[in-house]
């Protein structure tokens, strides 16, 4: 608790001198930055750099990956992998509940967080894929249980397919990357229209976009969700150039056959940026799947409902082993 106290008493004192200040924008991106990697070294995550060697005819992109990061010697290895648009702070209140029994690894995914952008980047879901193998091999993890949400699901399911041996199983949250859903979320409707909602080019757009990412979410005071709006506002044009790159193509219904790793799907009831639906598709293919429907949730389950999916997915992961 002390050290709680002495990490808390910081963050208070600057947004009070910030605020009388009046550097509204630049408290709320400091407190933003600063408390969720805060929150992350309490749940026992080490934030760190990690050098991916590259692999003749390798994708272009990072040379280095920031992940959080807990080891846990001798024990299995856990890897999750956010969305798109996301970062790896989406995970953290989920991975507490796996730090006692496993290792684990949450990495910023080329395009996203702090391991950063650039233009001339491969963000195609093989060439993030192998990313993360070249990672596993940096941090001499062998195989490893993945579980991703969204496109991070996309890319689950991708690994899972080209890197079997290195999959001890695969759990896909309301993931992206098959052709068409039996019904259209709101997302797909608004893209059949002609907008994006991620691309956002003022506050009002992100308060329009936001509710939409989850039907529950987390409190986040307003200073923090300016700071993210701002944020989106400066990323549009990253976030276009990574859409382009990895939304409509690759798609996983041809390969489905391929994925035998042990498997679980979860769905948000409400999500309103990969319909519900999706879920039949997916079953169509993969009969042996273990799927889950989280009820009057949205498109993130383990921040809307994290200590039931955790037990969830605890259950699973137990199960594997018995």
């Amino acid at each position: 608790m002390k050290k709680v106290t002495l990490l808390v008493v910081p963050l208070i004192l600057a947004l009070l001198f910030g605020l009388l200040q009046g550097s509204y924008s630049a408290v709320g991106h400091w407190l933003y930055n600063h408390a969720t990697d805060l929150e992350a070294s309490l749940y026992g995550l080490e934030q760190k750099t990690v050098v991916i060697k590259a692999e003749e005819g390798s994708a272009p992109g990072p040379d280095a990956l920031v992940i959080y990061h807990h080891k846990n010697p001798g024990k299995p290895a856990i890897i999750m992998l956010h969305g798109y648009s996301a970062d790896k702070d989406v995970w953290p209140r989920f991975a507490k509940h796996f730090t006692d029994d496993y290792e684990v690894i949450i990495p910023d995914m080329a395009g996203h967080g702090d391991t950063g952008f650039a233009s001339g980047w491969d963000y195609t879901m093989p060439a993030q894929a192998a990313r993360i193998s070249r990672l596993m091999d940096a941090l001499n993890v062998p195989a490893a249980h993945i579980i991703g949400n969204s496109m991070g699901g996309f890319l689950t399911a991708t690994f899972a397919i080209r890197y079997p041996q290195k999959t001890l199983s695969a759990t896909m949250v309301d993931p992206a990357g098959i052709r068409e859903y039996p019904q259209q979320s709101r997302m797909e409707k608004m893209l059949n229209a002609g907008h994006n909602p991620f691309f956002i080019r003022q506050r009002e757009g992100f308060d329009t976009f936001y509710p939409m990412t989850m039907e529950n979410p987390p409190y986040l005071p307003d200073i923090v969700l300016n700071a993210i709006a701002e944020n989106y506002i400066e990323r549009r044009p990253q976030l276009e150039a990574i859409f382009d790159q990895f939304y409509g193509v690759d798609f996983l219904d041809d390969q489905f056959d391929e994925l035998q790793a042990p498997a679980m799907l979860w769905w948000g009831s409400e999500d309103q940026l990969l319909h519900v639906s999706g879920a039949q598709v997916w079953q169509q293919h993969i009969p042996q799947l273990k799927v889950h429907i989280f009820e009057g949730t949205g498109h993130m389950p383990m921040l809307e409902e994290t200590a039931d999916s955790a037990a969830i997915y605890h259950d699973f992961l137990s199960g594997l082993s018995d």
